[in-house]
């Protein structure tokens, strides 16, 4: 009988529990979460969408020293001001050729930068919380790991940008080189 309490109680006490992390969720994060959205649409309205397009299309630019532009700034002012999963439109004023390399970049920096900026993937926010409030029980500031986890993103992001570019631009070339030799064989 006593173990049938014990189940009861625990049964009805994850639920309590889970009720008590919504009401959290609803009492910090969500309101946190409105203003920041409401402050960067506000930001974006004041900037102006045409000139964030720009950005864009200068990225898009061929050499090296675009770099950067496209796989670094590019994804990330898109990730910031746009959020998730908006950003990867951001693509659509690059290339062909640069698509799949900014999506990639895109993509892979929206987890490093939700320690500071929370509104730009709130559907993952749960990641970032739970890491936080581990590094929140050893008695931390989770300041300096989501100042790092937000630095680290950007030279991931701009390494894979790069990386991505070049696989994509070989298989392009077996591409090619395949649909010429059946050209070829016809």
């Amino acid at each position: 009988m006593d173990s049938l309490v014990w189940l009861a109680e625990h049964f009805i006490g994850m639920f309590k529990q889970g009720g008590d992390v919504f009401v959290s969720l609803v009492t910090g994060i969500v309101p946190l979460l409105i203003i920041l959205l409401t402050a960067v649409n506000a930001l974006i309205a004041l900037i102006g969408v045409e000139r964030i397009d720009k950005v864009g299309e200068w990225a898009a630019r061929p050499g090296l020293i675009f770099y950067p532009i496209r796989y670094l700034v590019l994804p990330v002012i898109s990730v910031f001001f746009l959020t998730n999963p908006m950003a990867y439109t951001m693509g659509r004023f690059l290339p062909e050729r640069y698509k799949p390399a900014f999506y990639d970049a895109a993509v892979s920096y929206v987890h490093p930068p939700l320690g500071i900026f929370p509104h730009i993937n709130p559907g993952e926010l749960f990641v970032w919380l739970g890491i936080a409030t581990g590094i929140e029980t050893l008695g931390l500031s989770v300041v300096p790991l989501a100042i790092r986890y937000l630095l680290i993103g950007m030279v991931v992001i701009f390494i894979r940008g790069i990386v991505t570019e070049r696989i994509t631009a070989v298989m392009w070339a077996r591409r090619d080189e395949r649909e010429m030799a059946t050209a070829a064989a016809k």
